[in-house]
């Protein structure tokens, strides 16, 4: 049986789309995407709540129990995250945590997943590094963090903002677990990720955003009597 750790493969990305509703999440199972991961920013912009202060813990968990019936392996940004919500998450049939080290202490990050992963074993840890998302960092910063994260039981790494081709190559050959790139519009191509063997690649907010843009233009392209609704879903559709 094929396992979400083996759907990690350098060379052959997991391309994973992230979601923030029911709604979204069936959206790409019907696009043919079984593995699907949440967007913090997405869950938290939806709930009127800013991202990155730990505020969507209980969100991102109650809307991994309305996923549960979908035929998709789901994997959780937790932010920060703690042991209690990565618990959490597996009870509600989630297949993994993204844990974000936002820039503190390595050794409090790298105890965090040992917690977890004592906690709940079967839980596939990415564990984040914000070198490259909080500020402009260094190849050999975010190699020191995500070595220190893979050494304490990591499952895989996670360098959003990583963009340089000869770094991510760099990474992901220096590191004993799967590495995980933030797709970057206008930048590498998944072509081009996966043969720097990058493991995973995910689309982070980007679903998102794209969505709230859409609404907008649409709305707009009303306003201003431009042509518009071609190709969407139907209400009946949505609804079924």
């Amino acid at each position: 049986m094929t396992t979400f750790a083996d759907l990690h493969r350098p060379g052959a990305p997991l391309l994973l789309p992230n979601v923030w509703d029911v709604a979204s999440a069936q959206a790409m199972v019907r696009a043919g995407f079984r593995v699907l991961g949440t967007t913090s920013l997405g869950v938290a912009a939806a709930a009127g709540r800013p991202d990155g202060d730990d505020l969507t813990g209980a969100d991102t968990v109650a809307l991994l129990h309305r996923l549960r019936g979908l035929d998709c392996l789901v994997t959780a940004d937790i932010e920060r995250g703690s042991v209690e919500t990565a618990v959490a998450v597996a009870e509600a049939g989630g297949a993994g945590v993204n844990v974000e080290d936002a820039m503190g202490d390595p050794g409090a990050h790298a105890e965090l997943i040992r917690r977890i992963k004592r906690a709940a074993p079967g839980l596939f840890v990415n564990a984040r590094t914000d070198t490259h998302w909080l500020r402009d960092g260094t190849a050999d910063e975010a190699l020191q963090r995500v070595r220190r994260y893979a050494d304490a039981g990591a499952d895989g790494v996670f360098v959003p903002g990583l963009a340089d081709p000869e770094d991510i190559a760099a990474i992901a050959g220096a590191v004993p677990v799967p590495l995980n790139v933030l797709y970057l519009p206008g930048k590498l191509t998944l072509a081009e990720l996966a043969a720097l063997g990058v493991a995973r690649v995910s689309l982070g907010s980007l679903p998102f955003r794209a969505a709230l843009q859409a609404a907008v233009d649409t709305a707009t392209a009303v306003r201003d009597g431009v042509p518009t609704g071609a190709g969407l879903p139907t209400y009946r559709e949505v609804n079924g």
